[in-house]
């Protein structure tokens, strides 16, 4: 039994190594595909070992252990390489679970995408870093530029005292006027751009800020799909 536990803590401990030095691309020397080949077979030898060792067992349940052990093996070395699309099936998984979480889904060419899923009352939202605050935003495409509730640009650190309402703008609630104004920052889960042209409401006249196209026209991809929002930097 004992030399089962080595067995474990051997690919708990290549496991650990493998997460650790993942960036690096080795370890100890050895490339990271390497390296697990070889905590995998030094397992898997000393289960065997233990087999042959445990003679007092009955062949049968001698097999059944290793077998068991073996899968367990086999479960944690699967479990490394395919990490990254476990990772990606978890935030699916949350964002069909929650609506309007932003998943951040990386294709195998290490290209980044942003996915919405469609809120109960038939939009897309979701929580969007404006000037370092967190604001939660109504996707519109229809929308010419990005714009903020007056509660929101305060949020956002925006002095509204200094704003001039100048600009008639159409919201869901009808015509109201804005003011123009430049976003330091902007981000959507990595997506972040700088210097984007926005407008701020007077106060009470919009329920909800808007992401428009004066950020969305940026990126490079944007596709709508029945329940799902695609965008990519």
């Amino acid at each position: 039994m004992k030399r089962l536990w080595v067995a474990l803590s051997i690919l708990g401990i290549g496991l650990a190594l493998l997460i650790a030095n993942h960036e690096r691309g080795n370890t100890f020397g050895l490339a990271n595909d390497s390296f697990e080949s070889l905590v995998s077979l030094s397992a898997i030898a000393v289960l065997i070992g233990s087999g042959i060792v445990a003679s007092r067992r009955q062949f049968g349940d001698t097999l059944r252990m290793a077998a068991v052990w073996l899968l367990i093996a086999l479960a944690l070395v699967s479990a490394y390489l395919y990490r990254q699309d476990l990772e990606n099936y978890g935030q699916r998984l949350a964002a069909g679970l929650l609506p309007g979480r932003a998943t951040v889904i990386t294709d195998s060419e290490g290209g980044q995408e942003v996915v919405l899923h469609k809120m109960l009352n038939g939009h897309f939202q979701a929580d969007v870093q404006v000037n370092g605050a967190t604001l939660d935003m109504l996707v519109d495409t229809g929308a010419s530029s990005v714009v903020l509730s007056f509660e929101d640009a305060r949020r956002a650190g925006i002095d509204t005292g200094a704003l001039t309402f100048s600009l008639p703008v159409m919201t869901a609630n009808g015509q109201a006027m804005a003011a123009p104004v430049d976003l330091a920052d902007i981000a959507i889960g990595p997506i972040t751009r700088k210097g984007i042209r926005a407008v701020v409401t007077k106060e009470g006249q919009l329920d909800q800020s808007l992401l428009g196209m004066s950020f969305l026209s940026t990126l490079d991809f944007l596709q709508m799909q029945t329940d799902e929002l695609r965008l990519r930097d």
